[in-house]
């Protein structure tokens, strides 16, 4: 059999994390900063209402995407693992099936979604026409899902192999695109909610043949189909795929209850809640890029039974995530006034986005250590404990926390003070779990 040397199995551990999370985080944040601008033409329609249909159905496409990134972290571990054990074919068999898989199982998703759709939106507090815009222009979103599975699974395969650079290249690509046709068929075309659902498909397509590019052309990582193959791959795929899936949406379901509760206080609270989902995933790209961005480090190694490396990569990932938050911190508040102004917000959305600026940053400090934890637990055969920590924080923290302080500030920035209090709690836990599992794999090492 063939095989095939792992990049993270030398080196500085330090130098595979920033090479790996920067290129992650500039390819997420570009997309990011897409889809933030697309807002902003939204808002220059000059609508509060289609801000807020794009608030609402952010929240549920939230649901969505979070499913392709728990196949994409599945695909980073099962793949990095046999790159580090050197097995060349059965790493390329892999990485056939599990694109394949991933764009099944993204069919289902994406058919459940849009038969579910206006169940959804109701559930989420929207009514009239802010409704009916935000239901739109999901049925016209959800349709290129499985595209957005090959993209998905194609820069997996990419990270687990370590070729950051050409994961980024990836990103960039359909961001780009995305940013020349998205005002064209916003403003221009005056198609308003529906180009922007539009771009996202055109989006979605470019990353799909971008990624499979590299990964046949550049690395020759893909075998031909095969029915064996395929049935030998999902059983240890779904063991973690499933288990990564149900981590990945403890955060959209943390983000719907939420704007639950901040749809209360109105659409003018609910627009500026869509500015600030977006302002969080741009703001802090390189700490949602941080899971999978390690992921094919800690795999890698594991793969070889590299166990002590596995430290210092966990270390590492700690650092970064401190560094790279506190910086944006200090960016967020520097900008707020122009945040404000560039989105048209009232008095009410202008006191949303400043308490998150000042405040929620720091609570993101807790939740990238929470990322660096899940990935390490990932991709050393612990899914479950991931799983375990992100409904900790999503599923018992956050609810209480958000009525708990929505009803004593009487203020739906009180949702964000919520926000952070479950990251805190969480993160420390996890942060803590994590690294008492690592130091004991550590000794078995020495043994």
């Amino acid at each position: 059999m063939k095989g095939i040397q792992g990049r993270f199995l030398t080196g500085s551990t330090m130098s595979h994390v920033l090479r790996m999370t920067l290129t992650g985080t500039a390819g997420i944040t570009f997309v990011f900063l897409v889809d933030a601008i697309n807002l902003f033409w939204i808002s220059w329609l000059g609508d509060i209402q289609l801000m807020a249909a794009m608030g609402f159905g952010f929240s549920i496409q939230f649901f969505s995407v979070s499913v392709g990134i728990g196949l994409m972290i599945a695909s980073t571990a099962l793949i990095s693992r046999s790159i580090g054990q050197g097995k060349l074919d059965q790493t390329r068999d892999q990485a056939t099936s599990v694109i394949i898989i991933a764009v099944f199982l993204m069919i289902i998703v994406t058919i459940l979604m849009i038969i579910y759709r206006k169940n959804l939106v109701g559930f989420l507090g929207a009514n009239g026409d802010t409704a009916e815009f935000a239901t739109r222009y999901l049925l016209v979103s959800l349709i290129s899902l499985p595209i957005m599975a090959i993209g998905m699974s194609g820069n997996a395969i990419l990270r687990a192999e370590g070729d950051g650079m050409r994961a980024m290249i990836s990103t960039l690509v359909p961001g780009v695109m995305a940013l020349l046709i998205d005002p064209i068929l916003i403003v221009w075309l005056d198609l308003g909610l529906d180009g922007a659902a539009i771009g996202v498909g055109f989006s979605r397509t470019a990353m799909a043949l971008t990624a499979l590019y590299f990964v046949i052309k550049k690395h020759d990582l893909l075998a031909y189909p095969s029915v064996t193959q395929i049935s030998k791959t999902i059983k240890p795929y779904c063991i973690v795929a499933i288990p990564t899936i149900l981590t990945q949406l403890s955060t959209p379901f943390g983000n719907y209850v939420l704007t639950i509760v901040i749809a209360g206080f109105g659409d003018s609270a609910v627009a500026a809640w869509a500015v600030v989902n977006r302002l969080t995933v741009l703001s802090f790209g390189g700490i949602f890029s941080l899971s999978s961005a390690v992921g094919g480090i800690f795999g890698q190694n594991f793969g070889a039974q590299n166990f002590r490396r596995l430290i210092t990569a966990y270390r590492d990932g700690l650092i970064f995530c401190i560094g790279y938050t506190s910086f944006m911190w200090a960016i967020l508040i520097a900008s707020t006034d122009l945040i404000v102004k560039l989105f048209g917000l009232d008095p009410e959305g202008a006191q949303i986005i400043w308490n998150f600026t000042h405040f929620t940053p720091g609570a993101f400090i807790f939740s990238g250590m929470m990322f660096v934890a899940c990935s390490a637990f990932n991709n050393t055969g612990k899914p479950i404990w991931s799983t375990t920590i992100n409904w900790v924080r999503d599923g018992i923290f956050t609810l209480p926390a958000a009525l708990w302080l929505s009803g004593l500030f009487n203020a739906p920035s009180g949702v964000l003070y919520a926000q952070g209090v479950a990251a805190i709690l969480a993160g420390t836990i996890a942060v803590i779990w994590a690294k008492i599992y690592i130091q004991r794999l550590s000794i078995l090492e020495k043994s």
